[in-house]
């Protein structure tokens, strides 16, 4: 029996999904350069066309005719693939606890003394925001 759908995408289509993010409106050939380029994925042409069709038919993104081929650009923004990818990992993993999920990520990881200031920073904003409205 086939797994169901996911509602987000796949590691490859994320993938291509930054790379289009990044540069912006691109045939499937420069999408294809680009996975082997920036991740070494060399796939056939005839898989990554394939892919990007299946990411049309998802809605991520849309394609126009250009030429002889197509260009495909992004139809969803990378901060909402983001926020509904990390909403589900807090909600199917630390049972909706996002405080959980930050401080496993922060035991888990090596972070740089800079990435720490920002952390900071940020918490101090929450707590003035909640502050002043509470």
């Amino acid at each position: 029996m086939p797994r169901p759908p996911s509602r987000y995408p796949t590691e490859l289509e994320l993938e291509i999904l930054k790379i289009i993010w990044r540069e912006g409106s691109l045939p499937a050939a420069d999408v294809r350069d680009k996975l082997a380029e920036d991740i070494g994925r060399d796939l056939a042409h005839t898989s990554v066309i394939t892919t990007l069709n299946v990411m049309t038919d998802k809605g991520y993104l849309s394609r126009k005719r250009k030429g002889k081929s197509f260009l495909f650009r992004a139809k969803v923004r990378e901060n909402t693939i983001s926020r509904g990818m990390i909403g589900d990992l807090v909600d199917r993993v630390f049972d909706g606890s996002a405080a959980a999920m930050m401080l496993k990520l922060i035991e888990s990881r090596d972070i740089t003394t800079e990435e720490l200031q920002k952390v900071e920073k940020l918490v101090q904003e929450l707590k003035e925001k909640t502050d002043s409205s509470g």
